[in-house]
């Protein structure tokens, strides 16, 4: 059996809530309507549709995670948000603009409220950290003593006030991505792109970098896109997730509900991999698709809120007079509500395992049946 489901949760990333003042409903920071985007073909190659009819908007001060396999149209989304490419039909609304109609200087000026932070970094070699956060700056025409008034903030805000005059060679990842998050800060944007900002850092440098975006989302109330193939960062950082499958939006929702209850074939490979909470391999080569004269019923039970911090195997075990056996166990702290997965063994044959589907849905909690085992 696993480790008790409580032991080892670290302490959750709280993302913040967007303030609306009351009677007021807040405009979306970021909206897409209707929103198209095809490659021309290119020599023997045909058109690419990268992205087909795209609509959903994203909230004032929100962290959202927009997830997708390699190939998905997660980096034609960014492109578009930021500017850089032009939709083939709809529109990209930011902060109340149509990005996806602006040219020249229009274009230039709204692209400084946009940050982005990269995969690899994109710093220059030749340039100290604070000449690298400095950059931004120089091109936007600010003064010298600005900047450096600037550099210096945004060096104490993500914590490397040290390494002001160290080169990129000379930072380990973990604090290049730091100098990455605070060029892209430079311009006080209202809009931070992070582009599969953690998929080159290890674990323990990757929870830093969380940690220090939920603070910047908390601190300053900038909106937080995060464009991952990682469910595990969505499920540590943001509060909505978007789930994009062959340049659709296939699924979308609060991440605890999307974590609960995903209905997408690609939703659901997504989070076997990030819960790992797959039926264990000892326990997987024994199920068998038909009830045993003696043996156990397995069933996986999805918990969510206050149910997954609940006493719910004792309950089991008391109401319906059951030997309940916790075979694999696993709560997070998602989207600010616990999300637990429990795989319980029941004896006593396909009545027993009828009765306690029937307690569980009685008590509105989601469970499927595994198989058996002897």
């Amino acid at each position: 059996m696993n480790a008790h489901p409580y032991v080892g949760i670290a302490e959750p990333i709280r993302p913040t809530e967007p303030v609306v003042p009351a009677g007021r409903v807040a405009e979306p920071m970021v909206r897409f309507e209707g929103l198209s985007k095809v490659y021309p073909a290119y020599r023997d190659k045909p058109d690419v549709e990268a992205l087909k009819d795209i609509d959903f908007a994203i909230a004032r001060g929100s962290i959202t995670g927009v997830i997708g396999r390699s190939g998905a149209g997660k980096s034609s989304l960014v492109r578009l948000i930021n500017g850089l490419e032009k939709p083939t039909a709809g529109r990209v609304i930011v902060d109340g603009r149509d990005i996806s109609a602006l040219r020249g200087q229009p274009l230039r000026l709204a692209q400084r409220s946009i940050g982005m932070i990269f995969q690899h970094f994109n710093l220059l070699s030749s340039r100290t950290a604070a000449d690298n956060i400095a950059l931004p700056l120089e091109i936007a025409g600010w003064s010298k003593a600005d900047i450096r008034a600037r550099v210096s903030e945004l060096l104490d805000l993500v914590d490397i006030a040290d390494k002001h005059d160290r080169y990129p060679s000379e930072l380990s990842g973990g604090q290049k991505q730091r100098i990455g998050i605070a060029r892209a800060l430079a311009t006080r944007p209202n809009v931070l792109l992070s582009d599969e900002a953690t998929s080159a850092l290890d674990p323990q440098t990757t929870r830093a970098i969380l940690d220090l975006l939920a603070n910047i989302n908390r601190e300053l109330g900038v909106t937080i896109i995060l464009i991952t193939h990682e469910m595990s960062v969505v499920r540590q950082l943001a509060k909505e997730v978007v789930v994009i499958d062959d340049g659709r939006v296939v699924e979308r929702g609060h991440v605890a509900d999307i974590f609960t209850h995903p209905r997408h074939p690609t939703t659901q490979a997504f989070l076997s991999e990030a819960l790992g909470d797959a039926v264990p391999v000892s326990l997987a080569s024994r199920l068998v698709p038909a009830p045993l004269s003696v043996g156990q019923a397995v069933i996986r039970v999805q918990l969510r809120g206050t149910d997954a911090g609940d006493t719910l195997v004792a309950r089991l075990a008391r109401e319906l007079s059951i030997d309940v056996a916790l075979l694999s166990a696993r709560i997070d702290e998602i989207g600010g509500q616990h999300v637990g997965s429990l795989i319980l063994g029941i004896p006593g044959g396909e009545a027993a395992a009828r009765q306690t589907v029937a307690y569980l849905a009685q008590h509105h909690v989601s469970s499927e049946r595994l198989g058996y085992v002897s």
